[in-house]
């Protein structure tokens, strides 16, 4: 298996995540786009020592934009909505 900095690349902070972590405990990564669940909840148990409950994987396509008279496109990503069991926080999205 990989090691976790290489699965989860970066954490999403929007006002919807936001919402999903208060609410729901539910927290957003960007990750690898070859990471599977089981690699992905391994990652976060081990990079922020919590209880993963479920992982939910999303495969973002990138969209095609318009840079003056020429089409470019934005590149696509892997998005996963890891669910922490009851009593788990993740410091990191404290305070958000």
């Amino acid at each position: 298996m990989k090691p976790y900095n290489k699965i989860i690349l970066r954490p999403l902070l929007t006002e919807k995540n936001a919402g999903m972590k208060e609410l729901e405990n539910r927290v957003v990564f960007e990750v690898a786009k070859d990471a599977n669940k089981l690699e992905i909840k391994a990652a976060v148990e081990e990079a922020f020592k919590v209880s993963v409950e479920a992982v939910n994987i999303l495969n973002v396509k990138g969209k095609v934009k318009r840079l003056g008279r020429n089409l470019g496109k934005r590149r696509s990503w892997k998005k996963a909505v890891v669910t922490l069991k009851e009593g788990s926080v993740i410091e990191f999205f404290e305070g958000v």
